[in-house]
């Protein structure tokens, strides 16, 4: 298991460097396009759909089809899908793409390949599966850093060699890097099978915290499509004149960030317990986030934001260890496909809702998450505080 763990490690690495290269890109070349706010948000809701539809699939077949030969497949088809954003910028061709479900908007959410992760990853032992969750989290935000900021390597070779383009055909990397995933991910043991690939139910007891702790994280995907990756740029392009350069040192050192704070959310989980790291460190994050737009200035806006992204995602391997902890061994594979496919569905209406918000208020977008994600960490608290996890009752 520690290999095929490695292995899964890997794969995260190479996945979210290609997610953090290419969120900047295709951000910067939407933003130049002059789609318009709608446009925009269209393309990025296909994305988030995708994402939903895709996880609903797989969470449903993807043990009786098999965890290696699912994998596999979705790697290659995320290669498909960055071909076509790499080669055309006709708007219905790049929905399609975005509807498969394996392109993201950050770094760290892959979708359908993040449920059949975190199903591999749920046998770790209790004591040490935050920090497990943690590192997993930790790759993915190391690797995304720096595809943000090879992001901007493109336009600096051409500053070099003219003859090299500085568009999206960069994005011709997600086909070679896909098909060195998808061998990885084939090459990986039976072990991470289901030796039973019946349909599993969830007790009446799992039934009722997994339904409340999936309409809860709907809540809060729904309020960060308000501000995925891709519309941090295109925000800060659109309010300071940010170039590709410059964001993709932004989120390099947002990813730093990231890793080291989920890095620390293991360790901290460990002394104060996985509920209490989600949420009193997702409180702060998000009144750090309502105040991003108010500097005048772009070094104070980035600023305010990696102070947010240093503690914003802290709550994310708690919270993924808190989904396998709280329900039995037998029912782990079904609650992260649940909790996750709750995201994805509710998470489109985000960037949609966002670009409706900007003919309002350039701040409105950030002011509406963080109000959102503040009502969910407090009712998060008050839900779940008195709940017992599956080893506590046991």
């Amino acid at each position: 298991m520690e290999r095929d763990l490695r292995r899964i490690l890997v794969i995260q690495a190479l996945r979210a460097f290609l997610y953090g290269f290419g969120s900047v890109l295709i951000g910067t070349v939407l933003a130049s396009e002059g789609l318009g706010s709608f446009g925009i948000g269209a393309v990025l809701t296909a994305m988030l759909a995708g994402m939903a539809i895709a996880s609903l699939i797989i969470g449903r077949r993807g043990d009786r089809i098999g965890r290696r030969r699912t994998y596999a497949l979705l790697l290659l088809v995320m290669g498909a899908a960055g071909t076509v954003f790499a080669l055309t910028r006709w708007v219905p061709a790049l929905i399609l793409a975005a509807l498969t479900g394996t392109l993201s908007t950050d770094p760290n959410e892959s979708g359908p390949i993040t449920s059949i992760e975190q199903a591999m990853m749920g046998s770790a032992p209790l004591e040490a599966r935050a920090r497990v969750f943690g590192r997993y989290n930790a790759v993915a935000y190391l690797a995304g850093a720096v595809g943000s900021l090879a992001a901007g390597g493109p336009a600096a070779f051409r500053k070099l060699y003219p003859a090299l383009p500085a568009d999206q055909r960069w994005l011709l990397v997600f086909p070679v890097v896909a098909v060195a995933c998808a061998i990885l991910a084939w090459k990986m043991s039976p072990g991470v099978e289901m030796d039973d690939r019946r349909d599993v139910r969830l007790s009446d007891r799992s039934r009722n915290n997994v339904r409340g702790l999936a309409a809860l994280f709907s809540l809060d995907s729904y309020a960060g499509g308000f501000v995925v990756q891709t519309f941090l740029v295109y925000w800060f392009h659109r309010r300071f004149g940010a170039t590709t350069e410059q964001m993709g040192l932004v989120f390099f050192a947002a990813g730093l960030l990231q890793a080291t704070s989920s890095v620390a959310a293991g360790r901290l989980a460990s002394k104060i317990g996985l509920l209490n790291t989600m949420v009193f460190t997702h409180l702060p994050s998000n009144i750090l986030l309502m105040a991003v737009p108010f500097s005048p200035v772009f070094a104070g806006s980035v600023a305010l934001l990696l102070a947010r992204f240093a503690l914003s995602q802290m709550d994310v391997p708690a919270r993924q260890a808190y989904v396998v902890t709280i329900v039995d061994p037998s029912e782990r594979t079904a609650a992260a496909a649940y909790t996750n496919t709750a995201r994805y569905i509710t998470r489109p209406g985000g960037p949609a809702s966002a670009g409706a918000l900007l003919h309002v208020s350039v701040s409105a977008p950030f002011i509406a998450a963080g109000g959102i994600k503040i009502v969910y960490d407090l009712v998060l608290y008050g839900r779940f505080r008195a709940v017992a996890l599956a080893e506590s009752r046991d």
